[in-house]
């Protein structure tokens, strides 16, 4: 995947941002910044905010208050959409698959902010495409049903239909949820790799807290609402931290060997085991 050279450059800052539902607030004085060539995770708990402030980064969700804005200046709210999909792509937890639509034109989708408007010529479409399902692994897939794929399989086609769009900011919410080991892994590295060989900036919603660890530059925790800690995943990803969002206890392990992060949530059957074996 590549960027085109006529873009801005990648970046996107969130400043002191309050989301609402009706008259209730759901996200509280929220800041969060992505940058080029970096992954940012934001995890917590069930109806901490994460979503729906990643869905506010792409205009899904209107602030109550503060800014949003790109590297360099432009205000997300000011945008007209095709500028904006130029920039910026979601791939969202929920999504409508359009019926009798081959693997192949679905990802084709991704193109649509890119073709001339009366023309509908797209030069480096093809290019996109195609790059966009080998690094998706579906390529095999180009021409099945999408309504005769598994979930993992649509998920991964989904995936391709944003990397298309060739933006310089990917946002993922879940990007794991439906896949098995393999493809969890696989996405992973994807993400990996479209920052650090691509410089694309990618801020991701999570609910493994290894997968966070392993992927991310930086990570937000929210916690009702609030972001309570930003910074690397060995500064985030503490016992205290985690303990207090998820209100269970929560160990963490750092391998001395190559300082990866695991995290082991201790339930009371665990408690009850422990306390056996002493």
């Amino acid at each position: 995947m590549t960027v085109s050279p006529t873009l801005p450059p990648a970046g996107l800052a969130a400043r002191d941002v309050d989301l609402a539902y009706g008259r209730d607030v759901v996200v509280h004085a929220a800041s969060i910044s992505l940058a080029a060539g970096t992954v940012t995770a934001l995890i917590g708990p069930n109806g901490s905010g994460k979503s729906t402030l990643l869905r506010a980064l792409a205009r899904l969700h209107l602030p109550a208050a503060g800014a949003i804005s790109f590297a360099d200046g432009a205000d997300v709210l000011a945008l007209d959409g095709r500028e904006l999909a130029r920039r910026i792509t979601l791939l969202a937890q929920s999504r409508t698959t359009p019926g009798g639509l081959s693997v192949r034109e679905l990802v084709e989708f991704g193109r649509h902010p890119h073709r001339a408007r009366w023309s509908g010529r797209d030069p480096g479409g093809a290019g996109a495409i195609e790059r966009a399902m080998a690094l998706t692994g579906i390529d095999e897939l180009a021409d099945r049903p999408v309504q005769a794929l598994s979930g993992g399989q649509a998920q991964r086609v989904w995936l391709a239909s944003c990397l298309a769009q060739d933006t310089g900011l990917l946002l993922l919410d879940e990007p794991t949820t439906f896949l098995d080991l393999r493809y969890q892994i696989e996405i992973l590295d994807v993400v990996r790799e479209l920052a650090d060989e691509h410089g694309i900036g990618v801020g991701l919603v999570l609910h493994d807290l290894d997968q966070a660890a392993a992927v991310a530059d930086r990570v937000l925790l929210l916690e009702a609402g609030r972001v309570t800690a930003d910074g690397s995943p060995h500064d985030v990803l503490t016992p205290e931290h985690l303990s207090r969002a998820y209100g269970i206890r929560v160990d963490v392990h750092v391998d001395p060997a190559d300082g990866r992060i695991h995290t082991r949530a201790v339930g009371r059957h665990n408690e009850r085991a422990t306390a056996t074996t002493r």
